[in-house]
């Protein structure tokens, strides 16, 4: 872990909510559109508390056994490797299941004994139990925007953790947000924002994913060192949300008229 604090701009309550529910051995539920600061919430909030992070960026492959660990051939002996979830729960780490409803349902499974009054973990190739140390946190994130069917998490799981909502800042502290991140004047920051806003309100466009803080943040960053503007909206916010040439077109357009 690096010994520099990330930068994080706080919405509302968030930081005492993750802080107390830290205290309380609560597992936490980070809700919200890619790209709005969640992943970087969580970092902030471990380096806070000074607490080692684990992340796991879940995908339609990760399974239980990615998460526990796994019996691996070492030399002429099999041993057994602990996966990421184990190693946390044993060292009192914080561990983050980036998009947990992308898992496999066995993800689901082999938590909900972590996220209850057993805080405890069952590893079935070994028939063991490991009771969770004291300092363990679960925390998951959730995209509920854009999920399509079995990708929703059931209410019988969601109802398991503290949930906050994490969405786009106001125009004026996401302006702020790019100046801290990139050095990017603000007046520019300014037009990258009324840029997102704008394409952020053109539901008719059926974009399954708007502009994040995060394309953003990438503008920002290539402007700084040098690339032309309307170039630099092109390829770090327009070219990453469609592959629809006629949308890519008037989203071109759009936003050349705003830079």
């Amino acid at each position: 872990m690096s010994n520099q604090l990330p930068y994080y701009y706080a919405i509302g309550k968030e930081v005492e909510v993750f802080e107390q529910a830290y205290k309380n051995k609560l597992p936490f539920l980070l809700k919200g559109p890619t790209g709005t600061g969640k992943s970087r919430f969580i970092e902030f909030m471990a380096h806070t508390l000074k607490k080692e992070l684990i992340t796991i960026s879940c995908h339609e492959e990760t399974s239980s056994t990615d998460l526990i660990g796994r019996y691996i051939i070492k030399g002429a002996e099999t041993v057994w490797l602990d996966g990421p979830l184990t190693t946390a729960v044993k060292k009192g780490a914080i561990i983050y299941l980036d998009e947990i409803a992308e898992a496999r349902p066995d993800v689901i499974v082999a938590i909900h004994s972590l996220t209850d009054h057993r805080r405890e973990l069952f590893i079935d190739k070994l028939g063991e139990t490991i009771k969770a140390h004291e300092d363990f946190a679960l925390v998951a994130s959730f995209n509920p925007g854009y999920q399509r069917g079995f990708k929703e998490l059931k209410p019988s799981t969601r109802q398991r953790f503290v949930a906050v909502s994490f969405d786009y800042p106001e125009p004026k502290i996401e302006a702020e947000i790019l100046v801290n991140e990139t050095g990017v004047e603000s007046g520019i920051a300014k037009k990258l924002v009324n840029i997102a806003t704008k394409i952020r309100n053109l539901t008719e466009l059926g974009l399954t994913e708007t502009v994040s803080t995060r394309l953003l943040v990438d503008a920002a960053k290539l402007i700084h060192s040098g690339l032309p503007k309307r170039l630099s909206v092109h390829v770090a916010i327009v070219e990453p949300l469609t592959d629809d040439l006629e949308v890519i077109s008037a989203l071109k357009d759009l936003s050349d008229l705003m830079i």
